[in-house]
């Protein structure tokens, strides 16, 4: 368990629309808002001063080596209010030599002046959530930029980036959406690769309750890729990506070499990190603590940690790992697997305990290892790619399923 968190994540919840599979803790503002004199400035002015007060309850840390900025659209911001940010979090933690600065962006919500501005306060690496490159499926899924809009978001960032004042930048993909099938996504994917973005995050649409889409899947409105074809359409993705030299690091993410997003591998390793703002998750010290996901909640929650303390697993006296189950879940999604036996051991069971209580997870997988979904490689278990990674959601189940059957003494975390 890391004692030390150096990583941290502000959640920036405003957004002009809600896309229609979006489930996250977002504020709407509408399409003319902006972080300056526009509307939804009084409610961005509000919020941020909540977000300074959180960090300020945080008396002092580690310095920080990862900096994110999420959302929501954190690039509706200005310049300005992400610097006061960051001046607040170097003044609380400091940050170490070469510290990765992200700043979630959306290309309906910057012009190149600002992007340079961004850059000029810190930022050293964008993520860009483009989604689609085909303007039909970008209405249906309720993203307010088009298709020229993105490709020119693309070029300013690449330009940047390749004379040197951007570290590195991501674009982001969403697979198997409504329409999708495997000539179409091909297409999408030569699109990406023309913008020469050095890391691509790829996501499977997921159909959230209360979303736009779920209620569209309810009334039998949402047509999506089967099965089969949504397996075809991930082979696609990694067979095309590894082609011309990304390389599959977890689940959703690929990357040319040297970049990989620091800042999520520490979610994906189980290190300790700081999370700020409206429904932000923070697990500096191991156990896991989500914010409230409305304003006035947040509000509320924030006065009473003023008031009353700190909550419970953000003081470090309370520091415990992270549930095991979910250290295996996490890790699973990365391409160098896991090591369960070492983190049995570190959760407290004895080593016969963990031969036992392994054995009985190895026989609820039988049947992937048989069909080569997950192996052993050395004292790591991990899933193969692309075929273990199409179904991990099924190898996952299995897995929780293993977990709930443990007696209650070995779901215990250890004492520290």
């Amino acid at each position: 368990m890391n004692n030390n968190p150096r990583s941290a994540y502000l959640h920036i919840p405003f957004c002009h629309r809600r896309c229609f599979y979006c489930d996250f803790a977002v504020v709407p503002l509408g399409d003319k808002a902006n972080g300056v004199n526009g509307p939804g400035s009084n409610s961005i002015k509000t919020y941020l001063e909540l977000l300074h007060r959180e960090i300020a309850l945080i008396k002092e840390g580690s310095p920080l080596s990862t900096i994110y900025f999420g959302g929501g659209t954190p690039s509706l911001l200005t310049p300005v209010q992400i610097s006061s940010l960051l001046r607040h979090l170097q003044q609380i933690f400091g940050f170490q030599d070469g510290v990765e600065i992200t700043l979630e962006v959306d290309p309906a919500s910057f012009d190149k002046n600002s992007l340079e501005e961004f850059l000029e306060i810190g930022i050293n690496r964008l993520s860009l959530g483009g989604q689609s490159f085909d303007d039909d499926l970008l209405l249906q899924i309720g993203r307010r930029h088009n298709r020229k809009q993105l490709i020119q978001s693309c070029e300013w960032i690449d330009q940047m980036f390749r004379i040197g004042q951007l570290r590195s930048w991501s674009l982001d993909l969403i697979q198997n959406l409504p329409g999708h099938d495997l000539l179409f996504w091909k297409s999408q994917l030569l699109q990406a690769l023309e913008v020469s973005a050095p890391h691509l995050s790829i996501y499977d649409l997921s159909v959230e309750p209360g979303t736009v889409f779920y209620r569209k899947k309810l009334k039998g409105e949402l047509s999506l890729p089967n099965e089969d074809t949504s397996i075809g359409i991930d082979r696609l993705t990694k067979s095309l990506l590894s082609e011309v030299g990304y390389s599959r690091y977890e689940i959703s993410n690929y990357a040319l070499p040297g970049h990989a997003s620091r800042h999520n591998r520490v979610y994906w390793s189980g290190a300790g990190w700081w999370g700020f703002g409206m429904g932000a998750t923070s697990a500096p010290w191991g156990a896991r603590f989500s914010r409230p996901r409305t304003r006035d909640g947040y509000e509320k929650w924030l006065e009473s940690q003023e008031k009353k303390g700190l909550e419970p697993s953000l003081e470090m006296p309370n520091a415990r790992p992270i549930d095991l189950d979910e250290q295996l879940m996490v890790g699973l999604r990365r391409r160098e697997g896991v090591n369960l036996f070492e983190i049995g051991r570190n959760w407290g069971w004895s080593t016969d305990k963990c031969g036992e209580y392994l054995d009985a997870l190895d026989l609820r997988w039988k049947n992937f290892y048989e069909k080569g979904l997950i192996i052993k490689n050395g004292n790591r278990t991990l899933l193969t790619d692309p075929e273990g990674m199409e179904i991990s959601n099924q190898i996952i189940v299995e897995m929780f399923l293993w977990w709930d059957s443990l007696p209650n003494d070995a779901l215990l975390p250890p004492i520290s």
